[in-house]
């Protein structure tokens, strides 16, 4: 599973988390810094990322389109991004079995 982190969540998270999730990228690092939502979608589905968001709009996408990509949309309200690593590292269990199950879209975590 290798995420793609929205621009509402830090760039820092991909380093503070390549060790339990290689392959991840930040839509900063990927030249999509003010992009669209589908923009954003799309560039996620074609690369096999599973796109991690606070976003409620892409866990809308999620609903009306179905995967790819897949979404974890992170519901933790204005937090440290400490607190965005650690959930991501308690609920790697989750998550991975989220991303290995292909019939579910979205993920809710918070």
């Amino acid at each position: 599973m290798k995420p793609l982190f929205d621009e509402n969540l830090a760039a820092r998270l991909v380093k503070d988390l390549a060790d339990m999730y290689p392959g991840s990228a930040h839509v900063l690092t990927l030249g999509l810094a003010g992009a669209g939502d589908r923009a954003i979608w799309d560039r996620a589905a074609a690369e096999g990322f599973v796109l991690v968001t606070k976003d409620e709009d892409f866990h809308r996408l999620s609903v009306l389109l179905g995967p790819p990509p897949k979404v974890i949309w992170i519901r933790l309200g204005n937090c440290a991004t400490a607190d965005v690593t650690g959930l991501l590292r308690f609920r790697a269990n989750a998550v991975r079995a989220f991303a290995e199950h292909t019939e579910t879209a979205f993920l809710e975590l918070g």
